[in-house]
């Protein structure tokens, strides 16, 4: 068996704006084409440690090590899909042009878009199935396909680690398992991290589990029990239990 090498480390990182703590004690290890999905409350954190992940928040104490380096030098290899999209109806860009945003850190400031680039950009248009859209405007997508576009601009990096910031808030429930199943199919090619507040579909799709409010409960599977869900959420949750049949799991009162 192959050793798994690692792609994110976080040791003791405290977060906090002013005087409110965002983040405190958090430690956590991510290993390649792990599928981490991170679930928790509004308001938790969740947002706040991609960014640290990111470099775009910095910790007042804490090691941070992205890729083997610091989330600084190693953003370039870091794909980036955000909370929400909804692009104006008139926004003046196409699919295309939107996905070819994303090879900026590989061309580089003042250098045209070439040949591989634009090759780059229809290969990751047509993994997502979004190919056929390349000249279509941006904002005449649904949310779900424009959420595609999103992946696409993350993907033409070329990236080994993929954050996803509550990736399905703005796709309609059906199209939902496609768009899990499209993130399975990127897991052989690259880590992934997806912050969710769907505690059900997170736990069918994703490999890992963590919980995270402030404070981050991870045991290192997709397991959760109802005790760290309670500790998470600072109050008693339903389980939903995913068989042939979904159903609620209650606990005796």
């Amino acid at each position: 068996m192959s050793v798994q090498e690692e792609v994110l480390r976080l040791e003791n990182v405290n977060v906090s704006y002013g005087s409110h703590v965002v983040l405190q004690d958090i430690n956590l290890a991510v290993e390649e084409h792990d599928f981490l999905g991170i679930i928790g409350p509004n308001g938790g954190g969740k947002s706040t440690l991609l960014k640290v992940i990111l470099g775009l928040v910095k910790p007042y104490s804490g090691l941070v090590r992205v890729l083997g380096n610091t989330p600084e030098k190693s953003r370039s290899r870091i794909g980036y899909v955000p909370q929400t999209s909804n692009y104006d109806h008139g926004f003046p860009a196409s699919v295309q042009d939107v996905v070819m945003m994303g090879r900026y850190s590989r061309a580089g400031l003042l250098r045209y878009y070439n040949a591989t680039d634009r090759a780059v950009v229809r290969q990751a248009l047509q993994e997502v199935g979004m190919l056929e859209h390349a000249s279509t405007q941006i904002g005449q997508l649904s949310g779900g396909q424009q959420q595609r576009v999103l992946i696409a601009r993350a993907l033409v990096s070329e990236p080994s680690l993929l954050l996803l910031d509550e990736p399905t808030a703005s796709i309609d429930t059906t199209m939902q398992t496609e768009f899990y199943e499209l993130l399975e199919h990127l897991k052989k090619q690259m880590t992934i991290i997806m912050v969710s507040h769907d505690i059900g579909a997170v736990s069918v799709f994703v490999d890992k589990i963590a919980c995270l409010n402030q404070r981050l409960f991870y045991h290192g599977s997709r397991e959760v029990s109802p005790e760290v869900l309670e500790a998470t959420y600072k109050c008693p949750v339903q389980l939903i239990a995913h068989g042939n049949v979904p159903h609620r799991v209650l606990r005796e009162h």
